[in-house]
């Protein structure tokens, strides 16, 4: 997947809400845990040049890549999507053409921005079982197009399109889609609302569905 540098949105001539500041959020998580550029290069595998050219909205990560940069700092791929648009407006209207702050290519775009009491991403596309999540709180899958396998503690569900899965919180689970064509809307209650599940000490280990 590509990681070709983006400038970052910005409001347009309309007035329309600005684009988020993913590399700002991604720059206070590493200074609060006073880690340098280099520190995170090595926790997450990805050069110091490109997370520069992140945390300055130079560029765009994938989806992968951010959830390599949570990892490494100890937090989610949700919580730096929500970190970066903090503005809170009790009715927020999501065009479908807004930025998200990831790049183009991503095949990732959030529903709900800022930090709210739930989240909710929209996958387009072909997305690999290659991670294990886990979150603290319910969630929701639904197939919208395509097909998807969800893998539930040794057992395999297969999604079809109109097809949902109910996870509650703590049930450790995988998926990939089965199409090119998939488009999967995942909904959970927010990481941040209720905290950590009793004994998880590893919040690396709880990314982003």
């Amino acid at each position: 997947m590509s990681e070709a540098a983006a400038a970052a949105g910005t409001a347009n001539g309309d007035g329309e809400r600005a684009g988020p500041r993913l590399g700002a959020a991604v720059r206070r998580r590493r200074r609060v845990l006073e880690l340098t550029l280099a520190e995170v290069a090595r926790r997450t595998g990805l050069s110091v040049p490109f997370l520069s050219q992140i945390e300055n909205d130079r560029a765009r990560p994938s989806m992968r890549s951010l959830q390599l940069i949570a990892d490494g700092l100890g937090t989610t791929a949700v919580d730096l999507l929500a970190a970066a648009d903090a503005e809170g407006r009790p009715v927020d209207l999501v065009r479908a053409e807004d930025p998200a702050g990831l790049s183009p290519d991503a095949g990732v775009r959030p529903l709900v921005r800022g930090r709210r009491r739930l989240h909710a991403l929209e996958f387009t596309g072909e997305h690999r079982a290659d991670r294990e999540f886990l979150h603290p709180d319910d969630e929701l899958m639904y197939v919208v197009d395509g097909a998807a396998e969800v893998e539930t503690e040794g057992r395999i569900h297969r999604l079809r399109r109109g097809d949902t899965l109910y996870l509650a919180g703590g049930v450790r689970h995988r998926w990939r889609s089965t199409r090119p064509d998939t488009r999967l809307l995942v909904v959970a209650v927010s990481d941040h609302v209720t905290g950590a599940l009793p004994g998880d000490t590893a919040r690396p280990g709880r990314t982003v569905s």
